[in-house]
C-alpha cells in the first residue's frame, strides 16, 4: 500500500514508518524537522509540511491509499494540549481535496466507557483521576474525535491506555468500539503494529477501538 504517516517524528510515528517499510509498504513521512527522523528510516519518501495547512499536506497526501496519524498532545498544558484537533483538521481537509479515504488515528483510552467488568480500581480511581489531571489532552481528543466522526472518511480511531517503549509483539488485546477490560499499558511498538493492521479491517471502519495488554 502508498501509506501517508503524520507526526513520523514522533515515537509512534517512526515505529509505524519502521514497520510500514518493513512489511514493503511505499511511505510518506510527513515531518517538520526532516533532521528528526532517524536514519534507519531512510527508506521513506519525507516531505515538510505544515500538518495544520492542507494545502501544505496535499502533495504528502495525493495519490496515497491511506493516511496514519501518531499526531496529538506532549504535555497537559493548553498551548500544547490543543495540538490533535486542529492536526487533524488539516489532515482531513487534505483527504477530501486529494480524494483519499482511509485513515487511522491514535487517541485515548479514557475517552471512552469503562468496559464490563472493570475492576473497582481502575473504573473509580485511576480513570477518573487520569481524566481530571489531563483534561486540557482529553478536551483536545474529543474535538479530534469529534471532527473525525463528522467527516467523509472511512476512519478507525484507536484508543492506548500509557504508552510505554518497547518492542513489538504482536500480543495485545483489541475491542473494536470498546475499551479493553483493565487495560492500562501499550507499548508504542505495538500500538504501531495495531494501526498497520486495521488498515485491512473493515469492521474497524467508522469504529474506535480499545488496544491495551
Amino acid at each position: 500500500m502508498k501509506l501517508t504517516v503524520c507526526g513520523a517524528t514522533g515515537g509512534t510515528g517512526q515505529e509505524v514508518v519502521r514497520q510500514a517499510l518493513e512489511a514493503g509498504h511505499e511511505v510518506t513521512a510527513v515531518v517538520r524537522d526532516p533532521a528528526r527522523l532517524p536514519g534507519d528510516l531512510a527508506g521513506a519518501r519525507v516531505v515538510t509540511a505544515d500538518v495544520t495547512d492542507p494545502r501544505s499536506l496535499r502533495p504528502a497526501i495525493e495519490g496515497r491509499d491511506a493516511v496514519l496519524s501518531g499526531l496529538g498532545a506532549r504535555s497537559r498544558g493548553q498551548a500544547k494540549a490543543g495540538v490533535a484537533a486542529p492536526v487533524t483538521r488539516g489532515i482531513l481537509a487534505a483527504m477530501a481535496g486529494c480524494g483519499v479515504r482511509r485513515l487511522v488515528v491514535v487517541s485515548a483510552a479514557p475517552l471512552g466507557v469503562s468496559p464490563p467488568g472493570e475492576p473497582f480500581l481502575d473504573r473509580r480511581i485511576l480513570t477518573p483521576l487520569v481524566r481530571a489531571v489531563l483534561s486540557p489532552v482529553y478536551d483536545d481528543l474529543r474535538a479530534m474525535e469529534r471532527a473525525i466522526a463528522e467527516s467523509d472518511t472511512d476512519w478507525t480511531v484507536l484508543r492506548p491506555p500509557r504508552l510505554l517503549n518497547g518492542p513489538v509483539t504482536g500480543r495485545y488485546r483489541l475491542a473494536v468500539g470498546a475499551g479493553v477490560r483493565a487495560g492500562r499499558t501499550i507499548a508504542r511498538a505495538d500500538l504501531a503494529h495495531a494501526m498497520l493492521a486495521v488498515l485491512d479491517d473493515p469492521a474497524t471502519i467508522k469504529r474506535t477501538v480499545g488496544i491495551a495488554y
